[in-house]
């Protein structure tokens, strides 16, 4: 301490000396900590962006070759919704870091990063505008003057959200007497799906949709809406869920008798539990899909849901009672009666999914799978990899003919897949007397030999499909809304999820807006006679945008 005190200046002056010197030092080195905290948080924020541009190629570039050439391998399927939440999180990790470079760059002389984004999309033309002016200065900033000519003006878009507004509509029936007769005239009252009811169709379908479409049961709706100020028990919106699947049927029953009278269905089903006394069973959400589109056909397509508690034989035989023509779906020997000799009144042309089959050679042959197992691998199996390459081969050729007519596709067919698939027979025959009676591969290839008429089926008839896809894909949700639901709390609970998904899911199938459709049937279904409700099926409706539009 003597030391330092011993240092100090006696006079007045060089003490200030010396305090600025102090102070320009400090003030040097926390500049030079900013520039180096600013130079870090840019080159964090470069690392970031880059990951996240990385990603975000990567994503694109299997998104076009599985566009282009289909998925070479079932992995790559598997990894595109892993890739896109990865490239979520890159991407938010970016965002957080360039504004850390932005703020860090403000305290130094460094440059702030940019990121460099792709070009981003106009805003629709349909948003409503809301111009905000600001305040233009009343003297110049240079010389102080007020003469200012306005130059021209600059707008900078920025998109916003109106929080959900909600609003009581007062309908007003005035009430007459005549003064001769003196009776009382006074206008109906207004229709609600529900006896005396309070809910408008566009609230019901809202409900309707993040139900059965969003997957968001009734609870979780109730409490969102109290959140909201406006409260909606679970009572209440289930009493508005029923009202509705009641007033729907009439659209549902033409739905189902437009699928049933086609030529050629997609079949295929899958589990839903449904709540019994301790437990839930293991129920079955059946689907048909009609869709004509692949063989050149006009038909709307549409798609028709049923709900069991078993997987019984029973089940598909009472669904396509009616029906008539060809079934794809797998080799389920529930179906089986439907394709007897003696069904009435006629049995059903059979054919199998391809996909179905080349998925038990595909599980014995994906490499990247097997690699993650490490020692508990088992070895590649060179006969499942060739098979796969030669189904795969017959895919490539149904993706060049796909929405040709029935009459092109089975020429090609004939032309180009036929020679494929009877040296795929002769192939699968000869290194099955290789096999062994438990090995993998056997299983794979008994699957389809025992059922070789089923899967050459598509070689006799353009209007068949390679593949049961259509079905699959119409089961998704189901598939994804098990999450969110867990099971269904009763049979009628089950059936009235396939009713909903059968009006929703024919509005997707026809890129309707289900949503909005069914606010507008909801709204019109009572004053439409009978003879013109096919007005309202999906693929005979028009927005009440466009009408308005149009007029």
């Amino acid at each position: 301490m003597s030391n330092a005190t011993e240092e100090l200046p006696d006079d007045l002056a060089s003490a200030l000396a010396l305090l600025a010197q102090e102070r320009a030092r400090r003030v040097a080195a926390e500049g030079e900590a900013a520039t180096a905290k600013a130079e870090a948080a840019s080159a964090k924020a470069l690392v970031s962006h880059s990951e996240a541009l990385i990603a975000r190629l990567k994503l694109e570039i299997d998104k076009v070759r599985r566009e282009l050439y289909g998925s070479r391998s079932e992995r790559k399927a598997r990894l595109l919704e892993q890739m896109e939440l990865q490239l979520e999180e890159l991407e938010a990790d970016a965002g957080e870091d360039e504004l850390v470079a932005e703020i860090a760059a403000k305290a130094s002389t460094v440059k702030a990063f940019e990121r460099r984004r792709p070009s981003r999309k106009s805003f629709p033309e349909h948003l409503p505008r809301e111009r905000v002016v600001i305040a233009a200065p009343a003297n110049c900033a240079c010389c102080g003057s007020a003469k200012l000519s306005k130059l021209g003006e600059d707008i900078t878009e920025t998109l916003e959200v109106v929080p959900r507004q909600w609003k009581v509509i007062q309908t007003v029936r005035e009430k007459f007497t005549c003064r001769e007769c003196e009776k009382i005239t006074q206008p109906p009252a207004p229709f609600h799906v529900t006896p005396r009811g309070f809910a408008g169709p566009n609230l019901l379908a809202m409900i309707l949709f993040e139900k059965f479409a969003q997957h968001q049961p009734l609870n979780r709706q109730s409490e969102r809406y109290a959140r909201e100020g406006v409260d909606l028990s679970l009572s209440t919106l289930a009493d508005q869920v029923g009202a509705c699947a009641a007033a729907l049927k009439p659209i549902h029953s033409l739905i189902e008798t437009h699928v049933l009278a086609a030529e050629r269905l997609h079949g295929d089903d899958t589990t839903v539990p449904i709540l019994a006394k301790g437990k839930t069973d293991t129920g079955r959400i059946w689907t048909y899909v009609r869709d004509d589109r692949p063989f050149g056909g006009l038909s709307p397509p549409a798609a028709l849901y049923y709900a069991s508690r078993d997987r019984r034989q029973e089940h598909p035989e009472r669904h396509l009672k009616t029906f008539t023509g060809i079934l794809q779906a797998d080799a389920y020997g529930g179906y089986n009666p439907l394709f007897k000799d003696d069904r009435d009144p006629n049995p059903l042309s059979q054919a199998f999914c391809w996909a179905h089959s080349r998925r038990k050679f595909f599980v014995l042959a994906d490499i990247a799978a097997n690699a993650k197992r490490g020692k508990n691998a088992t070895p590649i199996s060179p006969m499942a990899l060739e098979a796969v390459k030669r189904i795969d081969s017959l895919f490539d050729i149904e993706r060049e003919i796909n929405g040709l007519t029935a009459d092109q596709r089975l020429e090609s067919r004939h032309k180009e897949s036929l020679p494929l698939v009877d040296d795929l027979q002769a192939w699968l025959q000869t290194e099955r007397l290789k096999l062994s009676r438990s090995s993998p591969v056997a299983e794979a290839i008994d699957y389809m030999l025992k059922r070789w008429d089923g899967f050459t089926s598509f070689l006799e008839d353009g209007r068949i499909c390679l593949t049961n896809n259509a079905a699959e894909r119409a089961l998704r949700g189901f598939a994804l809304g098990r999450k969110s639901w867990l099971f269904a709390g009763s049979d009628r609970g089950a059936d009235r999820a396939a009713f909903m998904a059968t009006l929703i899911m024919t509005a997707k199938l026809n890129d309707i807006d289900p949503q909005a459709w069914l606010a507008d049937i909801l709204a019109r279904i009572a004053d439409t006679p009978i003879t013109k409700l096919e007005q309202l099926l999906p693929w005979n409706w028009t927005s009440p945008t466009v009408n308005a539009q149009a007029a």
